[in-house]
């Protein structure tokens, strides 16, 4: 099995009221149930927007935190999630239909390097 980022940018929500986020929950539960009993989801996951960022940069031999992201960028990460699935047929599928339930883009990555740890 590969594993899969499916992953979209900030940017590529529109503009909601807390009403259509929360339509957009509902619609997301069932896929993520029918993601699960079919084994292929890991895990989801989005990042807090109130919460700090903290870079680290270790070029120097000693780690170096500082506040904020390590690049300009007028892109950040949304939410993700994590699939293990056969191949990228797989992953296409069910990023399609994350794409539909949540009504904006989504990108498909695979990881590089295969685990090296037991789930």
């Amino acid at each position: 099995m590969a594993e899969y980022l499916v992953v979209f940018n900030q940017e590529w929500v529109p503009e909601l009221t807390d009403e259509e986020l929360v339509g957009r929950s509902r619609a997301l539960r069932p896929l993520l149930a029918e993601m699960r009993e079919a084994g292929a989801l890991i895990f989801t996951g989005g990042l807090d927007p109130e919460a700090p960022v903290v870079s680290v940069d270790a070029s120097s031999g000693t780690p170096l935190f500082t506040d904020g992201p390590y690049v300009e960028s007028k892109e950040h990460l949304g939410g993700f999630a994590v699939l293990d699935v056969p191949d990228e047929e797989a992953a296409r599928h069910w990023a399609g239909k994350i794409a539909i339930a949540c009504g904006w883009p989504q990108e498909v990555h695979r990881f590089q390097l295969p685990t090296k740890y037991e789930r």
